[in-house]
């Protein structure tokens, strides 16, 4: 994770619209939906709103009233990975789709719309890491950043940057900026000058049953506790809390296998 990680705040901060390429929105699909809005309820503290219908059994995660994630069920008969999945904000996701087609990525759902919510569709890149491209009518994405239980940045988790980062630039316009190092391989996205999200390369540590695969950060209020509470509630602990320059960081599982970082900013 880079220093595009920004705080808004003990009371976060609200958007009302995102600039294309940034990310936008995290959502889930499971195979048990209310045993996964238990798990997280517990931990975020969310409380659920059904909708949009379009999308079958889905919900969204409310923090004191404002939308910051959603999870819906997928069909009995696939057999998906189970994980999160940050969408990307896009003025026109027909084009933007047909663009990731052009850049040797895939399109694999839509682009649908989302009753009046909005325009959507997933796609991968080249290397194989799944996204979700949203262009926002009445629902812009994510309504709060900055406290606990909201998404803190989005990271791509790739054999290598390089190529990959000409796609990404390609299709968002983003800016890049490259950690100069001989051995960590990194490149964070920018739009309008700020980070939003960021690369990294990490060679054969990549994970076999996995793949590049996007990894969402969660805000904590404390990452050790967050931890002993996610085994409770039937998690995994992947990687254990650790120090580092923009706060203390770990990596975990839901109860399903979904992935995702938890970490405490810099006190």
């Amino acid at each position: 994770m880079t220093e595009g990680r920004g705080s808004a705040g003990l009371n976060g901060a609200a958007h009302a619209r995102y600039a294309t390429g940034t990310p936008c929105w995290v959502s889930l699909m499971v195979h048990g939906l209310t045993t996964t809005q238990a798990f997280y309820g517990e931990l975020f503290g969310w409380e659920f709103q059904p909708g949009p219908q379009q999308l079958g059994p889905y919900v969204r995660a409310l923090l004191d009233g404002r939308e910051v994630a959603g999870i819906g069920q997928l069909p009995p008969d696939r057999h998906l990975p189970v994980a999160w999945t940050p969408y990307l904000a896009s003025d026109d996701v027909d084009a933007t789709a047909e663009t990731v087609r052009l850049c040797g990525g895939t399109i694999g759902v839509g682009p649908l719309d989302a009753a009046d919510a909005g325009r959507l569709a997933i796609g991968s890149d080249p290397a194989g890491a799944v996204f979700g491209i949203w262009q926002a009518v009445a629902h812009p994405g994510t309504d709060l950043t900055g406290v606990p239980g909201t998404p803190a940045w989005n990271e791509l988790v790739t054999f290598e940057t390089e190529s990959v980062a000409k796609f990404y630039e390609t299709v968002f316009g983003y800016e890049e900026e490259a950690v100069v190092s001989a051995d960590f391989d990194y490149v964070t996205l920018h739009v309008a000058g700020r980070p939003v999200a960021g690369l990294h390369g990490v060679g054969n540590s990549l994970p076999r049953d996995q793949g590049p695969h996007w990894m969402t950060y969660f805000e904590a209020a404390d990452t050790d506790a967050s931890l002993a509470l996610v085994t409770d509630l039937g998690g995994r602990v992947l990687a254990p809390a650790r120090d580092s320059a923009h706060g203390r960081v770990a990596t975990v599982a839901d109860p399903e296998g979904a992935r995702f970082a938890l970490i405490e900013g810099p006190r």
